[in-house]
Parts: structure tokens; sequence; C-alpha cells
């Protein structure tokens, strides 16, 4: 056999492999005091996809607090210094230590209701946090609204944009400035109900809302199937 020939069963080998991978994709499950929610993971976000995996199968958010709670806008976690948090202890400054996570913004990705994206402080490079994170709860835009929110960042919506946020709605002024690497595609109504919760003024909830997660591969026709999620 030639190395013509060897190199394109190889090929096809690897495309294959490929082929069979894709079938599959990874279900995040997100459990609270108020329900659960499941998500997914995007691929055009691989550093970020990567680390949360990694964070999940380290049981490193498992017992952490959902330590910022806007109505309108979205619920925040992730912060490991949470989760022996005495009552009314101010949030949101932990896992300094850990690495930040170049960004990676992809404009088919924006900040609809549901979106899992990264917090992260004010560095130059907007890159993230290496563990805290967050889900857009959000509110419905009109088409006046939603021109006059992303024009703030010299962008114009585009068509998929424009569908979601006047419909089920999002945070569209956050778009570009932080990255965007899953969706909630189960249990909107759980993050509703963390959001409206009673807070003191550093928007911390008065009652714990803990969090646990783990994470499962399923064949994406299953996922389409029992949550209604439409891959690309």
């Amino acid at each position: 056999m030639n190395r013509f020939c060897l190199l394109f069963l190889l090929l096809g080998c690897v495309q294959t492999m490929a082929q069979k991978k894709s079938r599959k994709e990874y279900l995040v499950s997100i459990t609270t005091n108020y329900g659960e929610m499941k998500a997914i993971l995007h691929d055009q976000t691989p550093l970020h996809k990567q680390n949360f995996l990694k964070l999940i199968n380290d049981r490193f958010y498992d017992s952490l607090l959902f330590h910022r709670i806007i109505e309108g806008f979205m619920i925040q976690g992730g912060d490991p210094t949470s989760k022996k948090a005495k009552p009314g202890e101010r949030l949101g400054g932990g896992g300094a230590e850990l690495a930040r996570i170049p960004a990676e913004f992809k404009p088919e990705l924006f900040h609809k209701k549901g979106a899992l994206a990264a917090a992260r402080n004010n560095n130059p490079e907007k890159k993230s946090s290496g563990c805290q994170f967050y889900i857009v709860q959000g509110r419905v835009w009109d088409a006046e609204g939603l021109s006059a929110q992303l024009k703030r960042g010299g962008r114009v919506p585009t068509a998929a944009q424009k569908e979601a946020y006047t419909s089920i709605g999002g945070t569209p002024h956050l778009d570009g400035g932080y990255t965007v690497f899953g969706q909630v595609i189960s249990g909107l109504a759980v993050v509703d109900s963390i959001a409206r919760q009673p807070k003191d003024q550093a928007d911390r909830p008065f009652k714990d809302v803990r969090m646990s997660m783990t994470v499962k591969k399923m064949k994406k026709k299953k996922i389409t199937k029992q949550y209604g999620y439409v891959f690309e």
C-alpha cells in the first residue's frame, strides 16, 4: 500500500471518528433550592467549555451560592468563598487565584434569556473569571429599545438578536463584552424564581440559594427530543 492510500484511509478514519463524536453533547444539570436547570455548552468557545466541564467534574460548584441576583438582568454564582459564607457577608471576589480565560466572543452567541456566560472584572483584555458565571434573565425589548441598547456599543442587531430579544428577551448591552459559552435549555422558570428573591443592598439573597452540578453525555437527537433544543 503506498503512502497516499494510507493517508487517505487515515483521514477517513479521523473523519468517521469526528462524525461519531459530534452525535453526542454534554448536558449540564444545575440543581438549586428552586428547581433544576439543564444547559448545553457551545463548541465555539472551547476554552470556556473545557474549563467549565473540568470544574463540574471536580465538584467545584457543589454547595456554592448564587450570590448576586438582579431581577430583569441575571443571576450570578461560582464564587468559591460563598460555600462557607456567613449571612450578610459580601461576596463576588473569590476565584482570583484561578487563571483567567481569554475572551471568546462569537457574534452568534449573545445574551438572550438563559444564556450562560462568564463573569469578569475590568481587565482590559476582557478575560473571563476562571470560575464565576451568570445566567441571563433579562427583559423583552421592543425594536426601538433594542436598537438603542446595541448602538451603545456601535453594533447593529442581527436578525437572530432581533427575534430573541423581542420575544424571549435578554440583556443586549452585554454583547461583545462578556463571553457567552452555554445556554439553559430547560428550567428557565428557575432563573425567574431565583431572580425575584428578597436581597440585601449588595444584591445577595437573604436566603442562601445553593447549587450543585453534574454533567453527562447524551445523543444530540435525544437532547432535542427531550428539551426542544436544535443544534446548529
